[in-house]
């Protein structure tokens, strides 16, 4: 049989019985769509939260309080509740070579009040290199100096979240007074908008000294954590091996059970990564149950095809068809089922991600490859799911066939 020939009578047969086909088809959409959209969502939220982490320092390694506990790794006491760093720990530090800045922190969340209205918001005590290890930039006004330290100042920058929430949009907060813990502070600066969502967004934060923070604020010397930024990315095994050498030592504790734990960016990314992966497969196998579900109904649909025609197939056997004619024709119907569902599918996917996007507030993003897997497990459908059937009427009598009533 030529391939003309095929497709001729592939679209009669299906175009016979339009309801019929057009439900069937709407099982593939249906799997099809929902796979797109979930996959698009997943790949769009790792794209999210890698911009996220690398919008956070160029060669970050992050030092936090904690206590390692033999058998169970390591065992965070809370960030900001542990009490194992303390200030001496910048200037070993600042000693190792190949460490361009040190940013020592210390935070808390507080109630902030200005002009009648309040928010509440993290507030962390920072030193002038806060800016260079975490790409921090001022959109307005300055930063925290050195002589903000020295001298304890009660001043404050606020991201653009906080700003917008205590003087409203269009305001210049600059030079204008908020409470914090009932305590005065000056607005001196409002730093660039970064974007963040979920558990951290550097919008919605206030710096303010660090040695306000820990002597007026909080109280005690000790840190929340210690962000550290290397020279170069091949340097940051290093660093960190050194890092960790040195505070182990200065805390007089064993390197198997430090009293601290040091990250590195491409250790959170990769554990993020890896999540947001089996969070986006996990979404693509329960759609993929639709999918199972349309190839039961083709296999149904085109089981009902042939007991319907089979004095059809036994003319045409009769006449000098082979089974490998009428077995192509069979399965030629059913892949052009799922290609069809499946092109239709990815539009409706491609249209689900976007509507996401759009009023969800949810990033997605839809790839090449993605839509080439979608057509890929099209055809696998119309192909392990039409198959039975198709072997069936090429199998039948072609006597047989022709007594059928």
């Amino acid at each position: 049989m030529k391939v003309q020939d095929l497709f001729q009578e592939t679209y009669t047969a299906l175009s016979a019985n339009k309801a019929r086909s057009g439900l069937t088809i709407l099982g593939i959409i249906i799997g099809i769509g929902s796979v797109i959209a979930m996959i698009s969502i997943g790949q769009g939220a790792a794209g999210t939260i890698t911009s996220s982490i690398e919008g956070l320092g160029s060669n970050l390694l992050t030092v936090s309080p904690g206590v390692a506990q033999q058998g169970s790794g390591f065992v965070s006491a809370g960030r900001g509740s542990a009490q194992t760093l303390k200030n001496e720990d910048i200037d070993v530090i600042r000693q190792i070579a190949g460490v361009a800045y040190v940013s020592p922190e210390r935070q808390g969340r507080y109630q902030i009040v200005a002009t009648g209205n309040n928010t509440n918001s993290t507030v962390i005590g920072v030193s002038p290199e806060y800016a260079m290890v975490h790409n921090v930039s001022v959109a307005d006004g300055s930063f925290i100096t050195e002589a903000n330290l020295r001298s304890m100042g009660r001043v404050v920058v606020l991201g653009p979240t906080v700003a917008q929430d205590l003087f409203g949009e269009g305001n210049d907060p600059i030079g204008k007074t908020i409470r914090i813990n009932k305590l005065n502070f000056k607005v001196i600066g409002v730093t660039q908008t970064k974007g963040g969502s979920g558990f951290f967004n550097p919008d919605d934060m206030i710096f303010v000294p660090l040695t306000t923070m820990q002597k007026i604020l909080a109280g005690g010397e000790y840190l929340s954590s210690i962000a550290i930024s290397v020279e170069t990315k091949d340097l940051m095994p290093q660093v960190q091996q050194e890092a960790t050498i040195a505070l182990a030592d200065k805390h007089h504790v064993d390197l198997e059970t430090p009293d601290f734990s040091i990250i590195s960016q491409a250790d959170i990314l990769g554990t993020l990564t890896q999540v947001t992966g089996t969070f986006t497969i996990f979404l693509a196998a329960v759609a993929g149950i639709s999918l199972i579900v349309g190839g039961i109904g083709i296999m149904n649909m085109m089981l009902t095809t042939v007991t319907e025609r089979t004095r059809e197939i036994g003319l045409r056997k009769s006449i000098g068809a082979k089974k490998k004619d009428i077995s192509m024709q069979f399965l030629a119907e059913a892949v052009m089922l799922t290609f069809l569902g499946g092109g239709i599918g990815v539009a409706l996917g491609w249209i689900l991600s976007i509507l996401v996007s759009s009023f969800a507030g949810i990033a997605t993003s839809v790839s090449f490859s993605t839509i080439l897997l979608a057509f890929g497990v099209s055809a696998a459908i119309g192909i392990v799911f039409g198959y039975y059937p198709a072997r069936r009427a090429a199998s039948l009598n072609p006597i047989e066939a022709l007594r059928y009533e």
